[in-house]
């Protein structure tokens, strides 16, 4: 097979973090609201695209996230970053605009089994739902309608391409400002994401779109560089590599947003971020969620990292060259 040709090294990638919703919202311990709050501090002055803040839905839902409208109204907020925030239903939307969300996330599946499970409702319905949601919101933020399961689902196992492209399709004809495509449960491989990507830029160029990958099978990141080869330049991460759909059997953590930045940088793309104050982020995250976290860099450090030389060295290396004079 011809390998796939990445993009000029010119090209800048957008990174989106979503450790506060995504990778908040089935842990068991609550993270203080004031623990949150620095977090997106620090996180939004270190080159972050955008930043996902929580999630508008029901507190019983999802209790790790019962304070959006307090964490919203205290962050502070950097020019160059979009705060954004899922929202699933019209009150949603209005609990938003309160807050002067800059980016609603709207989320459907192309799974009819894990839609139900995942927000009570056919696909019809959903996507009846977040069309009033588009229409409520338009004019007063950004809206982005995220695809769920749209490469693999945990019940139904593959997803034809055109459902993906068909709920797709539908709200950038309403004029939504970005798509995002999620391998919800981590069933993506390299050759189905570069196929399904492939062109997409072109089919909607004046939408933003965005990839959302999990690891769960050990895949995430060969998934972006199959997605990058296919001219996509936004990705979804989760700091420290959390997160997981409490909806979807088997999901674990995102792709890990260090890690991804890590292996961008070191490729040579710019992704405006600082990796140092990204990684000084991360290494709260494990007194947050009160475990241990799969990010890698983390954990290694980067790849430039240098290590004393052992101790005994000089003598080791001294008694090596006595061998050498030793033969001749």
């Amino acid at each position: 097979m011809k390998p796939w040709n990445l993009p000029e090294l010119a090209q800048r990638l957008y990174i989106n973090e979503v450790v506060m919703r995504d990778g908040l919202q089935i842990e068991p311990v609550f993270v203080p609201t004031a623990d949150k709050v620095a977090l997106i501090k620090d996180l939004g002055r270190t080159g972050l695209h955008k930043i996902e803040v929580s999630s508008f839905i029901s507190p019983k839902a999802v209790p790790a996230l019962r304070d959006a409208e307090a964490v919203f109204r205290q962050i502070d907020r950097v020019p160059a970053v979009t705060y954004t925030a899922l929202v699933l239903n019209i009150r949603g939307a209005e609990r938003a605009l309160e807050c002067n969300v800059d980016e609603i996330n709207l989320v459907v599946s192309a799974s009819e089994t894990h839609n139900l499970a995942n927000t009570r409702m056919t696909r019809k319905q959903s996507r009846q739902a977040l069309r009033g949601i588009v229409e409520m919101a338009r004019g007063h933020m950004a809206i982005n309608v995220s695809v769920s399961t749209a490469f693999g689902c945990p019940m139904e196992g593959y997803i034809k391409p055109d459902n993906v492209l068909d709920i797709a399709d539908e709200f950038v004809a309403l004029g939504v400002q970005g798509i995002t495509l999620c391998d919800t449960t981590g069933m993506a491989n390299p050759a189905q994401v570069h196929a399904l990507c492939a062109g997409l830029t072109q089919r909607w160029p004046s939408t933003e779109l965005t990839l959302h990958f999990h690891n769960t099978r050990g895949m995430g990141l060969s998934n972006v560089l199959a997605g990058l080869a296919a001219g996509v330049s936004h990705f979804d991460a989760s700091l420290a590599g959390l997160g997981g759909c409490p909806f979807a059997p088997g999901a674990s953590g995102n792709i890990c947003t260090e890690d991804l930045v890590h292996m961008l940088q070191s490729m040579g793309y710019n992704t405006g971020i600082d990796l140092e104050m990204l990684l000084a982020c991360s290494r709260i995250i494990p007194d947050f969620v009160q475990h241990s976290v799969p990010g890698q860099v983390l954990h290694a450090g980067p790849w430039n990292t240098r290590h004393p030389v052992p101790a005994d060295f000089e003598a080791t290396r001294a008694r090596a060259l006595d061998r050498d004079i030793q033969k001749k």
